[in-house]
């Protein structure tokens, strides 16, 4: 019914073999699998290259396709996080072009969803950056309708630092602005990889957008988000997220995973959701990020069919 599997981010020094078979093994159903270019990271979690779609030939093809048939584990998605509204044009259309690189890789292995951001120019308001998106976003999505792709836009405002300041670096980051996007881009293609967590630090509901966007869940990311209190009454909701809140494995955090799967089970939700661990607890070691997947599969095996 529901598909229990992860972000390949968190293996980054692993092979697509090693990931996909440390999947079956751990019981996983399927992996959301990162196809950032070839080179430097940009920041914790970016620049994992499990898929290189700069270079997939028929040959890469086959391969892929034989290792999800020999383990069992499918790709829930092509994963891919930059920002494409970058005010620097020549990144953003570095990371437009990798993006329609992606959905075409998509294509070709048989994948049927691409995850990744919207971006946003952090020092311009929403006004501007909704006219940026109109720009850039709808030759984009034509791109995925016509290859039978859905693109899960990630909800994370990306505003973490200082170097995220003002604005974040991805605009899709309440229902407002869905709406807004929704109704420049109406396709059926266009909608949303959910995660829960960035609405809780943002201290707003984060279930009723799974019964008010029901059609548009194509991708659900499970991470949770742990709001220090005591924190928050000191810096006050305008000083960077960071300051106050933290990511979590699913579980650790302020999250209520019952009500969230409730809610899924009611809209009917039925596809792959996976879990992004970026808690800082557990990155010492590669026996702590292992741990961290057993400790979130165990945790959530109450909702999920393993």
């Amino acid at each position: 019914m529901l598909d229990l599997g992860f972000v390949s981010a968190i293996l980054a020094d692993f092979t697509l073999k090693e990931v996909l078979t440390t999947a079956s093994n751990e019981k996983f159903k399927c992996v959301e699998v990162m196809c950032w270019p070839l080179g430097k990271a940009e920041r914790r979690y970016a620049g994992v290259t499990h898929v290189d779609v700069d270079n997939l030939n028929v040959h890469e093809v086959d391969m892929i396709s034989d290792l999800v048939k020999n383990t069992g584990v499918y790709i829930s998605g092509l994963g891919y996080y930059p920002n494409p509204l970058d005010p620097d044009k020549e990144k953003a259309t570095f990371y437009q072009n990798h993006i329609k690189k992606v959905i075409l890789a998509a294509h070709k292995l048989g994948i049927t969803r691409v995850n990744t951001f919207i971006g946003r120019n952090p020092a311009q308001n929403l006004d501007e950056n909704i006219k940026l998106f109109s720009s850039v976003w709808p030759d984009i999505i034509k791109l995925a309708e016509d290859h039978n792709v859905n693109i899960g836009i990630e909800n994370c405002p990306m505003f973490f630092t200082n170097d995220e300041w003002p604005g974040g670096k991805n605009l899709a980051t309440t229902p407002k602005i869905w709406d807004i996007m929704f109704d420049i881009i109406p396709s059926k293609n266009f909608g949303l990889n959910y995660d829960p967590s960035h609405l809780v630090w943002q201290q707003m509901d984060y279930i009723k957008p799974i019964y008010d966007y029901t059609d548009r869940l194509h991708h659900i990311h499970l991470k949770d988000a742990k709001v220090y209190q005591d924190k928050l009454d000191k810096v006050g909701i305008m000083a960077n997220p960071l300051e106050y809140h933290s990511p979590k494995l699913p579980g650790f955090g302020d999250v209520n995973w019952g009500k969230f799967f409730s809610a899924l089970t009611d809209v009917r939700y039925r596809g792959p959701v996976c879990i992004e661990v970026e808690d800082k607890a557990f990155e010492g070691s590669q026996e702590d990020i292992m741990t961290s997947l057993r400790i979130s599969r165990n945790y959530l095996s109450q909702f999920v069919d393993l």
